[in-house]
């Protein structure tokens, strides 16, 4: 449609303050906002709606209109409703780039004029078109009837053939059509949407994953959790949904391309309107949480809790079990010659707010959101999570069974497997859990998808288990992060009453200290590595690492690279099997005499003895701190 159009429709009631000589200007879509720099966001064609709320003086409308009109938009509608009369400077500014300024009466709402753009963009799709707005109505009623995003993912697919699924920055499917998308193929999807956004790239996003190309769009929010006018990209990448269709949109006509960003305009609508429910939650995180720091008496946190937890926990009444996650986001400095790059610091506790409550969701919550079980808050750079746990049994420990092995013939007889007894393994934070459990995936809000099937026994166990939290989430957000960011994330143990939870908030903030001291952009640790070394080694200075592992380890680390003889990995592995000879020659398939040799010349080269404890832990440490 042309602009002209828009002034001969009475009903938008849009009155002309200049641009008279380029009313032929076609308009291929529309945006709302209110950003200072909305530039990212346009593709040109559009017309652009505003509320005025980045004019704060006279001096702010040239930026505004020379940014619009080097983007290419059709023209500038201004609403009334804000300021009154549209101020004169902005109808100067607009004079001067040429560019097309309506006034919008008070009395018309910016979702008629969208509507009806929407409507009239493309006469091929008009019927379609005219579909969407009938769900757009119906998404923004109250009750069943508006039926979520869901309804319009239904017309792509009814009436124009197209796959489309809704998904949040992690990859979780928000909704879809048809066919559920794969969780590994919506983590390694909303990855490549990431990556593309860091980059600057323009929407949509091309992604070919096994042979299938998808299109990615995105659905950002333009409600009250906007990122404000000029602020970094980054505030809002790790929180904002996506369109992934499964189509090359790259070779699309402008009129399919204008309706799939109408689409994503209805979806943020619903995107803005979950945003809006979990403030009940956060508000109830941050009433708990700053009673906890302020010492209140448990009494009056307890009274608290007897709140919150309904809201949580609807039909308990109260949650038997408590647990406390703390996830920081940190960023490196704004780089301002690259794509986005901003001046200023960066609120890094709204990011980690964003991202504890979608790496908490329980896919095993029914309901229209799964996350509508998570109370998080945010104070100063940290976001702080309050998850109730159903009732349950107790969790495992951390270790089962016996894991020493004293007697060179013990394992053979027992009949246990060569690489250790099974009891203990490793989890990818280097912590010790039980055996069987898995990733810690199971009934409880640490549980995701595509982390593996967990036996009977470990899947009973609702407490968050750290690294469980980031496995299925890892990979999208490191692209998200880039190589200027990090997550740090730590997890308390869980406590039964409102007296545990100060106890709690300091466990789990120690234990993001110790996964902040590790390298890697997404780490995680739990509250039962803050009782072994891992508590202390990363507090040790640089200075006294060096020297205590150059002391131990550079002699056998000397003689490997003259003779190749592989006494750092032998040494590893005979403390791995607890000094049993007969493990360690099976893992690293020698005679146990070729391993005694070796062990031999280790403690020649160290004068160290591997038979006493103490030197035994000294090359441990210094394994660990290497």
């Amino acid at each position: 449609m042309r602009l002209r159009a828009l002034l001969e429709t009475d009903a938008l009631g849009l009155r002309l303050l200049g641009g008279q000589d380029e009313l032929d200007r076609t308009v291929r879509g529309v945006m709302t906002t209110d950003l200072r720099d909305p530039s990212r966001y346009l593709s040109g064609g559009e017309l652009v709606l505003t509320g005025l709320a980045w004019r704060r003086d006279a001096s702010d409308s040239e930026p505004f209109v020379r940014i619009l009109a080097g983007a290419g938009v059709a023209g500038l509608a201004a609403g009334e409703a804000e300021l009154g009369d549209i101020p004169a400077d902005l109808v100067e500014a607009c004079d001067h780039h040429r560019l097309p300024l309506f006034a919008v009466h008070e009395t018309v709402a910016f979702a008629t004029i969208t509507e009806h753009v929407v409507r009239q963009v493309s006469g091929e799709r008009a019927g379609d078109l005219a579909a969407v707005v009938d769900r757009h109505r119906r998404l923004m009623t109250s009750g069943p009837a508006g039926g979520g995003p869901e309804v319009v993912l239904d017309l792509l697919t009814s009436d124009l053939d197209l796959r489309a699924w809704v998904l949040s920055p992690t990859g979780r499917q928000i909704a879809g059509a048809g066919t559920p998308l794969p969780g590994p193929l919506g983590a390694t999807l909303a990855g490549h949407h990431l990556a593309a956004t860091r980059t600057g790239r323009r929407a949509p996003h091309r992604a070919a994953v096994a042979g299938t190309t998808y299109s990615l769009f995105p659905i950002r929010n333009a409600g009250r959790g906007a990122v404000p006018a000029g602020r970094d990209v980054r505030e809002s990448v790790l929180s904002d949904w996506l369109l992934a269709v499964e189509a090359d949109a790259s070779d699309w006509p402008a009129a399919r391309l204008d309706l799939l960003q109408g689409v994503t305009q209805l979806i943020a609508v619903e995107r803005d309107r979950r945003e809006a429910a979990r403030t009940v939650r956060r508000r109830l995180a941050q009433e708990v949480l700053e009673l906890v720091q302020a010492g209140a008496a448990p009494a009056e946190i307890a009274a608290r809790l007897r709140v919150a937890a309904p809201v949580l926990l609807p039909g308990l009444g109260v949650a038997p079990q408590w647990q406390v996650v703390v996830a920081r986001v940190d960023w490196a400095a704004a780089d301002t010659t690259a794509p986005g790059g901003v001046p200023g610091d960066i609120a890094g506790g709204p990011v980690a707010q964003a991202l504890l409550e979608e790496i908490l969701v329980d896919p095993a919550v029914s309901g229209p959101d799964s996350a509508d079980r998570i109370a998080v808050a945010h104070t100063g750079e940290e976001a702080i999570a309050l998850v109730p746990l159903p009732a349950g049994p107790a969790p495992l420990p951390d270790t089962v069974g016996d894991a020493t092995d004293t007697d060179t013939d013990a394992d053979a007889d027992a009949g246990l497997p060569a690489d250790g007894d099974g009891a203990v393994r490793e989890t990818g934070t280097g912590a010790p859990a039980a055996a069987g459990t898995g990733t810690g995936a199971g009934t409880g809000a640490g549980a995701k998808p595509g982390t593996g099937a967990a036996p009977a026994a470990a899947s009973q166990d609702p407490a968050l288990h750290a690294d469980a939290l980031l496995a299925a989430v890892r990979e999208p957000l490191s692209a998200g992060l880039a190589d200027d960011g990090r997550l740090t994330l730590g997890v308390s143990a869980a406590v039964h009453s409102a007296e545990g939870l100060r106890g709690a908030l300091e466990e789990a903030r120690h234990a993001r200290r110790v996964a902040a001291a590790r390298p890697g952009r997404v780490c995680a640790a739990g509250h039962h590595e803050l009782a072994s070394h891992v508590l202390l080694l990363p507090f040790v200075p640089d200075d006294v690492r060096r020297a205590f592992t150059a002391r131990l380890l550079d002699p056998l680390r000397d003689y490997d690279r003259r003779h190749r003889a592989e006494l750092i990995e032998t040494l590893e592995a005979f403390l791995d099997c607890d000094g049993s000879w007969t493990r360690c020659a099976a893992r690293l398939h020698l005679h146990v005499n070729t391993l005694r040799y070796r062990v031999g010349r280790i403690e020649q080269l160290t004068g160290r003895d591997l038979s006493r404890l103490e030197d035994k832990l000294d090359f441990f440490l210094a394994l660990r701190m290497s």
